[in-house]
């Protein structure tokens, strides 16, 4: 350990050096010859760097969709747009990454209908795991989608001018260019960790042996331990099907060399934290000291103890207005949501009964065959800690999904007729659609250790974990669409009717009661909270404020007052003005609990007035998930 710790050292003060001498990002100095930012050796030097066809590496005029897109591109376009749509689109920097790369994210909204905080909102993410660039793209489709219908399409425009949607393309910018320029396909981030137990940091992260650009699969014979025989359905070989050890001629290991001689391949690559396993809700430790309690590989050293977990949640915490969420990964593909340690009987029978709408809404839209809970529908019966969903469910009251995009097997027909879609089939593909470019055909490599063996198999990047290029749009855009479908569930409020009511004066009296009614409508499908929402309080009861004129309730002899409601959370006289300030007579909020989809809500308010007076009042509405309605005045006589 004490090696690996000079080691470190010395490739921090190297590399600070070149650092300073020539440029910020490791995948900018050809001088590295180790992927460091931080003291800790990450794994090889991006250099020589990768170019990879399926990837657009300097923007072009127009974003089209047929190619994956670095973080620069996603940050050109986020910011030409800002600036070319200044009263809908805003650009910003949530935080950094571990690598202390800024982590941009735009506000879409139509500004000249108000704020975006006033506004029910949606938030939208991708890029979380690395190499799972799919959702980088959904994320971009939509916002261009919505930019560039804009003002065109009026479903669209009414969308923009009554909600907000935060879109952040790539939470893991370092993961991200990671993959997109070197051969290497991690899924964390690339904080360092000792995925093997050895103590050691990233000491076997895998070599791409043959200089392609990808991290295969290597094939040696072994009489001995062979798990692997070519596949009798592929006269050309390239096949393998598993059998027992010791019965197969093939053992098949990941490219690379066994670095710390430990009998294996790859077992500690680059990073290896999970930030999907990050998240306060139902976190778990990596390690226990009894032995008998619950784990979660990947956790992290504590719940948000990663920047771009944290950076989530902090946002989501301060913009409580968000109602839907999608934070994206790949490979099921499947619309995936809490719970994600207990069954789906586990929620509030009403909000579970809403994520069943939208399964089913997803379904119809993507395609996917999937879609369900975690703990049940996808893991089947086993629990996953930590995980996104179930912050967003149980702590944050919101839906909240965490979709996984793309499977190669649903990009395949049964090409032999055979009743059954497998690698068969989708080799056939690969030689009939894709030129081969699906599948590395085996070609010998005299490896230093294995001596002659193969090297092969499935494109790890632009198959296997996503769409090839031309099926990019496609899967982003069904995704997408998923997303903004659920946009339009969202609470909108609206004025009702305001019923001034004057009651019967007893005898001798100088002055008259009235009783104001004050409703308005949820015309959205939500409600303007989830049950969970309000056991949490992650959002405040839909609130009326109703207000007389100051001049109205002045002097001795006040023309009108406001009675008290005993009901009421917050009675006249006592609305907070700041330590020391008299509170406002004029004034009084009252709770209006939540509005239901397609309901009206409404209050209830007696002003007495004295003497023979017209009192102008004026209400507003505010509401945590459903927005702000603006002042609306009516006459009390």
């Amino acid at each position: 350990m004490k090696k690996l710790l000079v080691l470190c050292c010395m490739l921090g003060i190297v590399c600070s050096g070149l650092h300073a001498q020539t440029t910020k990002w490791p995948e900018d100095n050809p001088n590295l010859k180790v992927y460091t930012l931080t003291g800790f050796r990450h794994g090889k030097s991006f250099f020589p760097k990768v170019q990879y066809p399926q990837v657009e590496y300097v923007p072009s005029a127009t974003l089209t969709f047929d190619k994956y897109h670095t973080y620069s591109v996603c940050n050109h376009w986020m910011k030409k747009w800002a600036e070319q749509y200044p009263n809908l689109v805003d650009v910003y920097e949530v935080g950094q990454s571990y690598e202390g790369r800024p982590i941009y994210q735009v506000t879409i909204t139509n500004k000249t209908k108000g704020k975006a905080t006033d506004k029910p909102a949606a938030y939208f993410e991708g890029g979380r795991h690395s190499g799972e660039v799919s959702a980088v793209e959904s994320v971009m489709w939509l916002m261009h989608h919505l930019i560039t219908k804009n003002g065109n399409d009026s479903e669209i425009t009414e969308i923009l001018d009554k909600n907000a949607i935060y879109l952040r393309p790539v939470n893991n910018p370092d993961g991200h260019n990671l993959y997109l320029y070197t051969a290497q396909s991690n899924r964390s981030t690339v904080r360092p960790y000792d995925d093997d137990g050895d103590g050691l940091l990233d000491e076997n992260s895998p070599e791409d042996l043959d200089r392609d650009g990808y991290i295969l699969q290597m094939r040696y014979k072994d009489p001995i331990n062979g798990s692997y025989n070519l596949d009798p359905r592929d006269p050309s070989g390239r096949l393998m099907v598993r059998v027992e050890p010791g019965k197969g001629v093939y053992s098949v290991v990941p490219e690379g060399i066994d670095t710390d001689g430990d009998g294996r391949f790859n077992e500690d690559g680059i990073g290896g934290l999970d930030l999907h396993r990050n998240y306060p809700a139902n976190w778990r430790p990596m390690t226990e000291n009894t032995g008998r309690g619950w784990t979660q590989s990947g956790a992290g050293e504590y719940p948000l103890s990663e920047p771009e977990t944290r950076s989530v949640v902090l946002f989501l915490l301060k913009n409580p207005n968000i109602y839907v969420v999608n934070s994206m990964d790949t490979t099921v593909p499947m619309h995936l949501r809490a719970p994600s340690t207990a069954p789906t009987s586990a929620m509030f029978p009403e909000d579970a009964n809403w994520y069943k709408i939208f399964d089913n809404l997803g379904k119809s839209i993507t395609g996917y065959d999937r879609a369900g809970d975690v703990y049940q529908d996808y893991a089947g019966g086993s629990p996953l800690f930590g995980h996104g969903p179930d912050f967003g469910y149980w702590y944050y009251g919101a839906i909240w999904y965490g979709d996984e995009i793309w499977n190669s097997g649903r990009a395949t027909k049964d090409y032999n007729n055979d009743g059954v879609i497998d690698d068969l089939d989708r080799l056939i593909m690969n030689d009939e659609e894709y030129g081969g470019t699906l599948f590395t055909n085996w070609k010998p490599f005299n490896h230093p250790t294995l001596g002659e063996v193969e090297i092969g198999g499935w494109n790890p990047k632009f198959f296997s974990q996503n769409p090839p290029a031309d099926q990019i749009e496609r899967w982003a855009k069904n995704q997408a669409l998923f997303n903004l479908a659920m946009v339009k569930y969202l609470p909108e409020l609206q004025w009702g009717d305001i019923e001034v009511k004057k009651l019967k004066p007893a005898k001798n009296q100088t002055y008259t009661d009235y009783q104001i009614k004050i409703a308005y409508r949820n015309v959205g499908k939500l409600p303007t909270a989830l049950r969970q929402a309000d056991l949490v309080k992650i959002v405040r009861p839909d609130q009326i404020r109703f207000s007389l004129p100051q001049s109205a309730v002045e002097g001795p002899n006040p023309q009108a007052e406001i009675l008290p409601d005993p009901n009421a959370t917050a009675q006249p006289g006592r609305q907070q003005r700041g330590r020391g300030t008299p509170a406002a007579r004029n004034i009084t909020t009252r709770n209006a609990g939540y509005a239901q989809g397609e309901s009206t809500n409404s209050v209830t308010i007696t002003v007495r007035v004295h003497g023979d007076h017209e009192i102008q009042g004026s209400a507003t509405v505010s509401s945590t998930r459903g927005g702000i309605l603006p002042q609306k005045t009516f006459v009390i006589k």
